[in-house]
């Protein structure tokens, strides 16, 4: 959403994860649906006399140069006439949890850029800006339930609609960078199709729609994969992590409240 040129960039969760191929690239192909949640980031853009980054809220790891909304103002500025700008993002999204809250932030500054400097760019310049920047990065342009396929770059709309459930999302004091999630999997190919399976009853997901990563993932950080335990035990209908992880999320058939997963981590009700 947009107010002024301040753009709120959500998070999305992943839905199931198959790594099916590792590519010649040295990506891996994988199918996955990305679903929206109302976690926010902010970024603000205004004419500098200097091009300014700053920063609030969690803090980014990384060099600042790396920072995609840099990116994405490079990229833009080498092609169309920008003028220099001060940015700021204030970060709310885990960081390295899964969530796509650094692709959901360059995604995000497109559209700003583009609405704040009349640049005229067409919904397929902007995704083509954004599939250089990230895998996920497109997703966030139409920012519709998706099913995600090759790099997790290609989609197909998916009509998927979890608001009449409560979800929770459950983020540790526990970086898993992707590097770590993927050292860990072993591509296959999956039993089941996604798409398919999404429509049968959420209760039958537990046992029908999986995340690739978590076994890697839940032996090297066994605190993850208690959290998960403790979703079902708290009566969720399904909990799976989210992407490469950290953050896992429960979608349950009416609100809770979940104190003693309150007391180690971060914990986002009903998104």
């Amino acid at each position: 959403m947009f107010t002024n040129m301040i753009a709120f960039s959500n998070a999305k969760i992943n839905i199931g994860l198959n790594i099916t191929s590792r590519r010649s690239d040295g990506y891996h192909n994988l199918e996955t649906i990305f679903y929206p949640v109302k976690i926010y980031d902010a970024i603000e853009v205004v004419e500098s006399d200097k091009f300014v980054f700053t920063s609030s809220g969690l803090a980014i790891p990384g060099m600042l140069e790396e920072n995609l909304c840099i990116k994405a103002y490079q990229m833009i500025a080498s092609d169309k006439k920008l003028p220099q700008v001060a940015i700021h993002l204030h970060k709310n999204i885990p960081i390295g949890a899964g969530l796509g809250g650094g692709s959901s932030n360059a995604a995000f500054f497109i559209r700003l850029l583009n609405a704040k400097f009349q640049l005229e760019l067409s919904d397929d310049d902007q995704t083509a800006y954004a599939r250089l920047l990230g895998a996920d990065c497109a997703f966030f342009l139409s920012n519709k339930p998706v099913f995600a396929f090759e790099k997790g770059d290609r989609f197909e709309k998916i009509e998927l609609n979890l608001d009449k459930y409560f979800v929770v999302l459950i983020t540790p004091p526990v970086h898993v960078s992707s590097g770590e999630a993927y050292r860990g999997v072993k591509p296959h190919l999956p039993t089941g199709d996604l798409r398919e399976l999404l429509k049968l009853p959420i209760e039958e997901w537990k046992k029908l729609i999986k995340n690739d990563f978590e076994e890697s993932v839940f032996n090297n950080h066994l605190s993850i994969r208690g959290i998960k335990s403790d979703l079902y035990d708290a009566g969720a209908l399904y909990a799976a992590m989210s992407g490469s992880g950290s953050s896992v999320f429960g979608i349950f058939k009416s609100e809770v409240k979940l104190d003693a997963l309150e007391k180690a981590n971060q914990v986002f009700y009903g998104i």
